[in-house]
């Protein structure tokens, strides 16, 4: 394409308009990021030494936990350097690669949470089943399905959003590598490329939610049943934080990638990326393991006897 031969670079803006709050910004996605990094890495650690939680629940948890250290590290220590840094300049590959990962682990993560969902569905729902149904080999076949749905996507929209020739402005108003704010310096056409983003976008999003909410919608129908009053409590309560996350994580990444080129300022769309890229993943340890009995069990077997 005519607009790559002379395009070598691009600058990021990223939170240049809160001039002020560098530093105050740095120190608080600095301290989100170390615990994201520690919260998911004991994750990992304890669901794969502890036998008590070698269970489809904390396999795929072992999977989101990857995934969201992946997708951290893809992001936030480059937007860290550029808190620092007068000049924010990334090249044009490693934006393309950025982009890439990044539709990559949010398509897999997407499909991870309905896999979740529909997990605890059997398990809740069709509890005489649940070995029968969730066996090793089909958590392994679904783990690889979510791995492998992000591929085709990434690899397609990076390769044909790079191949438009970009226009004169270098800066990209976000922090990170991102499809509507490259998008928005490309000088040609998009219509097509747009139609079908949206049209992956609603595959690898709504879907997903779809799924989820149809999960739960039966799980909490069956907890109603429950005759012990402590059990539908805590079965509530977990149900209840585990959607949290997900209408967090769908609503935020809906509303940025649902509509490419949309009315969503620039500003508010960089506050709304911040917290699926630096809040959900601190979070999802938390809220989905770090306060469940099982898990703090284990990492006292893991760690207490050392």
């Amino acid at each position: 394409a005519p607009g790559l031969r002379n395009q070598t670079y691009f600058t990021l803006q990223g939170f240049s308009h809160l001039a002020a709050l560098q530093v105050f910004l740095f120190q608080g996605i600095l301290l989100m990021f170390l615990v994201t990094m520690a919260g998911n890495f004991l994750i990992i650690i304890v669901a794969t030494t502890d036998p008590a939680l070698h269970t489809p629940m904390y396999y795929f948890l072992k999977n989101l936990a990857f995934i969201e250290i992946c997708f951290t590290l893809n992001i936030v220590p480059k937007m860290l350097v550029d808190l620092l840094l007068e000049r924010k300049v990334i090249s044009l590959s490693a934006c393309a690669l950025q982009l890439h990962f990044v539709i990559f682990f949010i398509t897999s993560e997407c499909f991870l949470l309905g896999a979740m969902a529909y997990d605890r569905y059997v398990a809740v729902c069709r509890p005489l089943h649940y070995v029968i149904m969730m066996n090793r080999r089909v958590c392994l076949h679904m783990a690889i399905a979510c791995w492998i749905a992000g591929i085709p996507l990434s690899v397609g929209l990076t390769a044909w959003l790079f191949s438009y020739p970009f226009c004169g402005s270098k800066e990209i108003e976000h922090f990170f590598c991102d499809i509507t704010p490259v998008l928005g310096l490309v000088c040609s056409d998009t219509y097509l490329f747009e139609l079908l983003l949206f049209i992956a976008t609603v595959i690898i999003i709504l879907i997903p939610f779809i799924l989820t909410a149809a999960s739960y919608i039966q799980i909490i129908r069956t907890i109603l049943q429950m005759p012990s009053a402590e059990g539908r409590r805590k079965a509530f309560f977990t149900c209840i934080a585990h959607l949290v996350v997900v209408t967090l994580f769908y609503c935020t990444t809906g509303v940025v990638h649902l509509k490419p080129k949309s009315s969503l300022l620039a500003n508010s769309r960089k506050l709304v990326a911040l917290s699926y890229t630096v809040v959900t993943p601190m979070l999802n340890p938390i809220i989905y393991s770090l306060r469940n009995k099982e898990v703090k069990h284990a990492l006292r077997r893991t760690f207490g006897r050392r």
